[in-house]
Parts: C-alpha cells; structure tokens; sequence
C-alpha cells in the first residue's frame, strides 16, 4: 500500500470537512493494473440524519444505504435514473451516515483510459465534469460499493504531495429540490475556476 494513502482518521470526521480537505488530492483507479488517476476538484457533503438531501436521512437504513454506515473510508455507490453511477466516499464514525460525493475530477494519469470509456466526447474537460461522467471514465459501478478506499487496491485516495494553491468556492448542492430548507446548505465545494467543474456557481 502507498505511503501517500490517507490513514482512516482522515475520514473519520464531519463530511463537510472532507468535502474541503479533499481537494486536490488524488482519485485512484486500477483497472487491470492499468492505474488512472484524477485530481478532485469538486465536492458534496451529505451530514447524515439531520440533512434531509442525504439518502440516510432520519437514519433511513436500506439495502443501498447500508454502505453509509459503514466506517469512514468506504465507497457508496448508487445508480441515479437507471443510468448513471455515483460514487461517495463514507465519512464519520460506523452508524453516523455521513459521506462525501466525488462531483468532478480533472485527469492526471492514464487519460487514454478515460477517453477510451468515453468515446463519444471530444473536450477533454467534459470526460469527468460530472458525477456520472468520472465513474463511466474511470469504469466505477456498483461492483466496487462498500470496497475499502482506505486500504483496497482497486479503487482509492491518496495524497497530492504536490498539493496546488487554491481558493474553494462554496455553493448550494445541485438535484435535491426535494430537501427543503437543506436545498440552500452551501455543502458543495470547489476549486475556483477549474474548468473540470460540474456546474459553477451563482452564489457562495
């Protein structure tokens, strides 16, 4: 296992310190050995029971849920309008159903990977602005749910040691209308004026 993995302590906190503290650092994909790997640069916190946008809201444990209450560290993986996968990482301590949805990452390795799983697109900073655009480049479905980011080998986080400046924009999270007052939460993060970002802002 790499040095530069972040330990579970990393993970064992608020999702919306993650969602910050993720920033930058890597997303790592081995796909038969073949590493891809892209810089995080966007961000959803999902605060558990009380965050009425969160699918475990009111401690609503399901069988897609489950994976939220694992400890931090661990993927939750779920498949939005029968299409698209998203993929979260699990924050907090076991049964405390925080996570942290990866939005959009910028490639850093293995970009003939991701442009093979996205044939279709010509612009390179539209292969994984988006939720279900970076799991279809870096091959992410629900085979990979629960798996160890921690500790396993397929698909993980690791540190940039070269971690870039930057400013963190603030906006409302994007497709939870139904969350009522939690709708206007400012729990989406991400890096100012990187051009891989799902969607800009309007306010923060």
């Amino acid at each position: 296992m790499t040095t530069n993995r972040f330990s579970s302590s990393f993970f064992n906190r608020d999702a919306l310190e993650v969602a910050s503290d993720l920033l930058g650092h890597f997303l790592v994909r081995n796909i038969n050995g073949t590493i891809v790997k892209a810089m995080i640069v966007e961000t959803e916190a999902y605060c558990g029971a009380v965050d009425k946008g969160c699918h475990a809201f009111g401690n609503r444990r399901t069988k897609r849920t489950e994976a939220m209450f694992l400890p931090g560290g661990h993927a939750y993986i779920y498949l939005i309008y029968g299409l698209n996968y998203c993929l979260n990482v699990v924050t907090e301590k076991k049964d405390n159903p925080h996570a942290v949805l990866i939005r959009a990452v910028e490639p850093v390795e293995g970009l003939d990977i991701i442009k093979q799983n996205r044939p279709k697109i010509e612009k390179t900073q539209d292969l994984t602005n988006g939720p279900g655009k970076l799991a279809k480049a870096l091959n992410i479905d629900i085979s990979l749910n629960c798996c160890d980011m921690v500790k396993g080998n397929e698909l993980y986080l690791e540190k940039n040691p070269e971690l870039p400046k930057f400013s963190i924009t603030s906006a409302t999270r994007i497709g939870i209308d139904y969350a009522q007052g939690f709708k206007d939460k400012l729990w989406r993060k991400y890096i100012t004026g990187n051009i891989f970002v799902s969607r800009k802002q309007t306010k923060n």
